[in-house]
């Protein structure tokens, strides 16, 4: 069976409608839609994915743009109009292969088929509008310099920094205070880019030739990356749970900043590894990996729902060196004190790292929300430190860029603990260089790196005296 582009823009916008007027979570709604409708063709899917993402993550400018071409200004439409409005802005300005006519056609056939037959006139006028100063608008909204231009009536179009980046302004002078400019240019671009799809390769249960013969079989174009062996970038592939590879436990999703920050740890044979917040599973099974069949690695998560998630990963690649466990990291544990080699706490962040990923996360986090998640660090953290063995490890971690969630945690963990620094230089590979490495912390900035953002602290708790 198969749908015409019609229909998936329809299908788009009832996804997009999910997330946008109604909180969902895009990366859920998205993989929930895509499993549904897996009969698609490939480019259909590939036409929903790129268009709900891309929205989301322009959707500042988007909105920018919008207001200054509609007289009914955003927040005032009608919520599926807002949205079909939203959708055919970005298949004008970022689709090449979009005609803009189609795009302008179809959204007025969807306004009409929800029965909005009415705002018909409003929906076209708008859009043929844009489309006809494209070329204007995305000379504006380029990140390469400041460029501005004049529109059809002789005004000077200039867009704030913030919006060309897509990014909210409180968060652009939070990370341009800390990073300065040029570095938040730097993520911006990184953000708004295609990326290829990453995974780590279990080589313990398939050579590196079988799993790229495999990946070749199935038309997926791969290549290595440069900073790990066991990275691979996959490109022109439907779906990650569609390839064999992955079906039979060869292949993890797991960033390369993930990678990098799980080498990091002193793992040796035998050891014991405790994972407080473990879903979905991903660090667990590369300690389990490269404990080589020795040792354990205990999974721990909140609930069962979480927990199924990291046993389905655990059936998938058959290791028998992981277990799982339902426990609140927030209590403690009695039988686990002093018991765990290396304690894994990657904990619950604001994300701010793997926007370019799931970038609906700029659009609701807030300062509140952040101090709030920083609060509920630190009581993680005040209770899992009594599972390190003196000498054993504490590796941190959160997928964030915010020095309070991250360099400001381990400051004060270092200061109320008993825990010193590990000097990580050399850990990450030879092209993993930055001065924070003698501290025993990395933060992994996209753009700098070819990653999510990424934090990482390695911890040796201290040996008790004599």
């Amino acid at each position: 069976m198969t749908i015409d582009r019609t229909d998936s823009r329809e299908l788009t916008l009832d996804i997009l409608t999910e997330i946008l007027e109604k909180g969902a979570y895009s990366h859920v709604v998205l993989r929930q839609a895509l499993s549904k409708y897996q009969y698609l063709p490939k480019q259909d899917r590939a036409f929903i994915t790129r268009v709900t993402e891309g929205t989301l993550e322009h959707l500042i400018g988007i909105d920018w743009i919008l207001d200054r071409y509609s007289k009914t200004k955003v927040k005032k439409m009608k919520p599926l109009i807002r949205t079909i409005l939203r959708m055919s802005v970005y298949q004008i300005l970022y689709m090449d292969r979009v005609p803009d006519a189609a795009a302008c056609n179809e959204a007025v056939k969807l306004a009409a088929r929800r029965r909005f037959s009415g705002l018909k006139g409003f929906v076209n006028g708008i859009l043929r509008t844009i489309a006809r100063e494209k070329e204007l608008l995305l000379a504006a909204f380029s990140l390469d310099g400041e460029h501005m231009g004049m529109d059809g009536t002789g005004e000077t179009v200039h867009v704030p920094l913030s919006v060309r980046c897509s990014i909210p302004d409180w968060l652009f002078s939070m990370w341009t205070e800390g990073a300065g400019r040029e570095q938040v240019l730097e993520m911006a671009k990184a953000f708004l880019q295609e990326h290829p799809t990453m995974v780590r390769c279990n080589t313990s249960l398939a050579p590196m030739e079988k799993i790229g013969e495999s990946l070749a079989e199935q038309g997926v174009h791969w290549e290595f990356s440069a900073y790990s062996e066991k990275v691979l970038l996959l490109t022109d592939h439907d779906y990650l749970e569609g390839l064999d590879a992955f079906q039979k436990g060869w292949l993890q999703a797991e960033d390369l900043s993930c990678v990098l920050a799980m080498e990091g740890a002193p793992l040796k044979a035998g050891d014991y590894v405790i994972d407080v917040c473990a879903a979905p599973g991903g660090k667990s099974l590369h300690m389990a990996e490269e404990l080589k069949g020795t040792g354990m690695v205990e999974a721990r998560d909140l609930t069962w729902q979480k927990i199924r998630l990291i046993e389905e990963n655990i059936r998938r690649t058959g290791f028998s060196n992981i277990r799982t466990k339902v426990m609140d990291a927030r209590i403690l544990d009695e039988g686990a004190v002093e018991k765990a080699d290396i304690l894994l706490a990657d904990l619950p962040c604001s994300g701010l790292g793997v926007i370019g990923k799931k970038p609906d996360i700029k659009l609701h986090m807030t300062p509140d929300q952040m101090e709030g998640l920083v609060r509920l660090q630190r009581e993680i953290l005040s209770t899992v430190w009594q599972y390190v063995k003196p000498g054993g490890t504490l590796v941190y971690s959160t997928c964030t860029i915010h020095r309070a969630e991250n360099q400001d945690n381990v400051e004060w963990f270092l200061e109320n603990y008993p825990f010193e620094r590990t000097d990580l230089t050399g850990r990450f590979g030879p092209l993993v260089q930055d001065r924070s490495l003698k501290e025993g912390w990395m933060q992994f900035l996209p753009g700098r790196y070819p990653c999510d953002g990424f934090f990482v602290a390695v911890l040796k708790r201290v040996e008790a005296s004599a």
